[in-house]
C-alpha cells in the first residue's frame, strides 16, 4: 500500500493518514482527492488515459511501483530531497499532475497546492525549490519565475521566442520529454539547448522509421515505440525532430513540419502550424495555417527572413479562426487539418 513520507507537508499541514489527507482535499480539490483515493487503495496499479503520443488515445494501467520509480528518478536527477518546497499548479487529471503528488508524498516534500490556472504564482509570496508548469503558465508567470529554483515545462514545446526569454532568468528551466506511457518525463533539456538527457535507467534506440524506442524497465514492462522522429547523439541523449505522423511527402521530398515551424517562430508572432494538403502534382503541398481571421501579410519576405529552403516554403497561407485542441491544450493537427480539407 502507498505510504505518506513522514516529512510530507501540504500547505504547511501534516497528515496522520490518507483518509485525513483526502478529506482535507475533498471540497476544494475534488480531482486531487479522487486521484489520491485511487493511489491509496489496495490495487497495485492506477488507470490513466493516454494522450495519443504512441497511437490512438486509450486507457492503460500503470503499476504503483512504476510511479515510485519515476518519482525517485526525478528526485535523483534534480537532487530534490525531503523538505523540498514544491508548487503543484497543474491538473491531476493528467499524468504530470498525478506525478507531482507521487513525488511529494514519496520523497517527503513540502507541497503548496493551488487550483490550476493560467497565472499560478498570483497571490503567492513564497519561493519554491521545484515546480512543474505548462508553457502558458510559465509565460504568464515570467516576471515571477525567479522565485522558483528549478522549473520543468511540459505538455507542449516552448516556441523559440519564449525559449530565448526563459534563458535570461536565474531559474533552472527545463523542457521535458515524456508521455503517459512512460509515467511522465523520461528525459529533460535546459531551455535553449537541443539535446534531451535521459533520466536514470532509461535506454533509447531507433526503429526502422527513425522513431524513438524507449526501454525503461522500471517504468514499463515492455519497450515503448513512439512516433517521435529523433536523432540519437549518445547513449543517453537525443534531439527531437518531429512527429512521424506529421511528416509531409511533397514531390518525394520529406519535410518535418516542426523543423520548419522552429525557423518561422522567431519572425512570425502568431499561432500557426505547417501542414500538407492534397495536391495533384506533388501528392501533398506544404501550407502555412494561421489561427486567425484573414489579414494581409508579406509571406515571401517572412520565408526569406526564416531562410526556408525551396522545399520548405509553403505554397499557400490558410487562415482558420480557431484550431482544434486536445484536452490538455495541444493543437490537434489531424482534426484541424481535416477542417481545412473539408
Amino acid at each position: 500500500m502507498f505510504q505518506i513520507h513522514p516529512k510530507f507537508r501540504l500547505n504547511t499541514l501534516a497528515f496522520q493518514n490518507s483518509e485525513e489527507l483526502v478529506g482535507y482535499l475533498q471540497n476544494e480539490f475534488e480531482t486531487d482527492a479522487l486521484f489520491l483515493t485511487e493511489l491509496f487503495d489496495s490495487k497495485t496499479f492506477i488507470t490513466v488515459q493516454t494522450s495519443g503520443s504512441t497511437g490512438i488515445p486509450k486507457k492503460i494501467e500503470i503499476s504503483k511501483k512504476a510511479l515510485l520509480h519515476s518519482a525517485e528518478a526525478t528526485g535523483a536527477f534534480f537532487n530534490l530531497n525531503p523538505e523540498t518546497k514544491a508548487l503543484h499548479c497543474i491538473s491531476s487529471q493528467f499524468i504530470a499532475g498525478k506525478m507531482m503528488w507521487v513525488r511529494a508524498l514519496h520523497l517527503g516534500w513540502h507541497l503548496t497546492l493551488v487550483t490550476p490556472n493560467a497565472n499560478p504564482l498570483t497571490g503567492l509570496t513564497e519561493s519554491f525549490d521545484f515546480a512543474a508548469m505548462v508553457p502558458l503558465q510559465a509565460q504568464n508567470s515570467f516576471q515571477e519565475l525567479n522565485r522558483i529554483k528549478t522549473l520543468i515545462i511540459g505538455g507542449v514545446a516552448l516556441d523559440s521566442y519564449w525559449e530565448n526569454q526563459m534563458r535570461t532568468l536565474p531559474t533552472n528551466i527545463y523542457q521535458t520529454y515524456g508521455m503517459t506511457e512512460t509515467v511522465t518525463h523520461i528525459a529533460v533539456k535546459k531551455v535553449g539547448e537541443k539535446q534531451y538527457t535521459c533520466l536514470p535507467h532509461v535506454y533509447i534506440s531507433l526503429d526502422e522509421r527513425g522513431c524513438l524506442v524507449i526501454d525503461a524497465p522500471n517504468l514499463a514492462n515492455q519497450k515503448i515505440i513512439t512516433n517521435d522522429v529523433v536523432k540519437i547523439t549518445s547513449i543517453n541523449t537525443f534531439e527531437w525532430l518531429g512527429r512521424y505522423d506529421f511528416i509531409i511527402n511533397s514531390g518525394g521530398i520529406k519535410i518535418i513540419p516542426e523543423e520548419v515551424e522552429k525557423k518561422l517562430q522567431a519572425f512570425f508572432p502568431f499561432t500557426f502550424i505547417i501542414a500538407g494538403i492534397p495536391d495533384r502534382q506533388l501528392g501533398n503541398k506544404i501550407v502555412l495555417i494561421v489561427e486567425s481571421e484573414s489579414f494581409d501579410y508579406d509571406f515571401e519576405v517572412l520565408y526569406q527572413q526564416a531562410r526556408l529552403t525551396k522545399y520548405e516554403r509553403p505554397k499557400a497561407a490558410i487562415f482558420l479562426p480557431k484550431f482544434i485542441r486536445t484536452d490538455n491544450g495541444k493543437i490537434n493537427r489531424i482534426d484541424t487539418l481535416m477542417n481545412i480539407n473539408n
